[in-house]
């Protein structure tokens, strides 16, 4: 069974790799999908949060990494996909996931959505707090990957010292 787990990974934390690597072990492949979202601003490129992805689940052979825009639903109806896959890390992403799952299966009854709890250790992580904690100099090495770490800091040096 394919499952597509989509999303802005802006940039991809541990969190997200926790629901990747567990999506792994239950789906024979996991298409990690990066939305292209007109409407917003990204720290990173499309191809620099591909490129983000890729190095952080290359251990994961079930593993493939694209990108899309529009309907998550049309997007896994053009890869054959039968499950979106969802990471929940507190009750209020539930509110959200559970009424977005609902819209999704007036769009397409044939996909269903499962929803992986996010560990405990990352059930507070999100990619916006990782965002601003590098803005203001923070330390982000135990939230995302190394190489991610690294970018982070680059970018926010290169911003700081205009």
């Amino acid at each position: 069974m394919k499952a597509i787990y989509p999303g802005s990974f802006d940039p991809i934390t541990l969190g997200h790799l926790d629901i990747i690597e567990r999506g792994c072990r239950v789906f024979e492949q996991v298409i990690v999908a990066v939305l292209r979202n007109p409407h917003k601003t990204p720290l990173f490129s499309v191809q620099e949060r591909l490129g983000q992805i890729r190095q952080s689940t290359q251990h994961l052979p079930n593993v493939e990494v694209d990108s899309f825009e529009g309907l998550t639903v049309n997007y896994a109806q053009m890869r054959q996909a039968q499950v979106l896959l969802r990471g929940l890390r507190a009750l209020s992403d539930f509110e959200v996931e559970l009424q977005m799952s609902h819209t999704n299966n007036t769009l397409s009854r044939e996909i269903e959505t499962v929803f992986l709890a996010t560990s405990n250790e990352y059930s507070f992580l999100s990619s916006s707090q990782v965002k601003e904690i590098a803005r203001f100099g923070g330390c982000v090495d135990h939230l995302v990957p190394q190489h991610v770490a690294i970018e982070l800091y680059r970018c926010h040096e290169k911003n700081h010292l205009k």
